[in-house]
């Protein structure tokens, strides 16, 4: 997947992840920042690295974000892999 593409999902999980107050409050509070911090840096590619590794972190949250995004489940995996600080994952 390439950079531009995984900002778009990224931006994409940021979204509904806004759209839902109780994973909303748990990207504020991992992250330490105010919701206009969060709308300020929504273009940021590691802010949005920090996004995915939130989502990622729920068998859940990524299901339930890749059935209401059209999106394979893995989307946001490799979207990950293709931000900054993240990494291609060989799960074999």
């Amino acid at each position: 997947m390439k950079q531009e593409q995984a900002v778009a999902l990224a931006q994409d999980a940021l979204i509904w992840l806004a759209g839902r107050s109780e994973a909303l409050e748990g990207l504020l509070a991992a992250s330490g920042a105010a919701p206009g911090e969060v709308r300020a840096r929504a273009a940021d590619p590691e802010f949005l690295g920090f996004v995915l590794d939130h989502l990622l972190q729920s068998d859940a949250l990524v299901l339930a974000f890749a059935r209401d995004a059209g999106v394979s489940p893995d989307s946001p995996m490799r979207a990950r892999a293709a931000l900054p600080g993240g990494y291609a994952r060989d799960w074999t």
